[in-house]
């Protein structure tokens, strides 16, 4: 026998503003699916829990019109506790997979077609940063000059940046997206 999951629904009957509520019952496969399965688009994985909504607000995804889940504090064997977040008819962009490598460097992005994964690989620092993080340095040109950042990485682990310009060099927490 099959088990199946109670949960409750809400509509408006009658367009008053008063909800009406609805139990539903289904089974855990197709709860599941319903809830977490993207038929286009990107999933970020082994986000460190702590960070999740770091990445969150890089993609800002309050702004998006089609499905979007987060969660944080989920069991991962090689994090302990991690984060992810699934953005549904969306692909990202290479500035932002960058953003996202600062933040988390241990995510995987997956790239999803027809809820099946295309693509899957995961996010790398990169040798050279540009236009994506603010220098620290007050008195630095790019602070004061319409010129793009650029930082040098010289250690991943732990993560260091050098400044191409004042040449300070920065650690992870005193990275400042632009």
């Amino acid at each position: 026998m099959e088990k199946t999951l109670n949960f409750l629904t809400s509509k408006d009957s009658e367009g008053c503003g008063m909800k009406e509520m609805k139990e539903q019952v289904v089974s855990p496969k197709q709860f599941k699916k319903e809830v977490s399965a993207i038929s286009d688009g990107t999933v970020i994985d082994h986000i460190d829990s702590k960070s999740t909504f770091k990445v969150a607000n890089i993609l800002s995804v309050q702004n998006e019109t089609q499905m979007v889940l987060v969660g944080m504090n989920l069991s991962s064997k090689h994090l302990g506790k991690k984060g992810i977040i699934k953005i549904g008819g969306r692909i990202l962009t290479q500035s932002e997979v960058n953003k996202i490598a600062l933040i988390a460097p241990d995510a995987t992005l997956n790239i999803i077609k027809d809820y099946e994964v295309v693509r899957k690989f995961n996010v790398a620092i990169p040798d050279i940063i540009e236009s994506i993080v603010k220098c620290f340095n007050p008195n630095c040109v790019s602070n004061h000059e319409k010129i793009q950042t650029k930082f040098h990485t010289i250690s991943k682990t732990p993560l260091k940046l050098r400044c191409h310009y004042c040449e300070r060099t920065m650690k992870a927490e005193d990275i400042e997206l632009v």
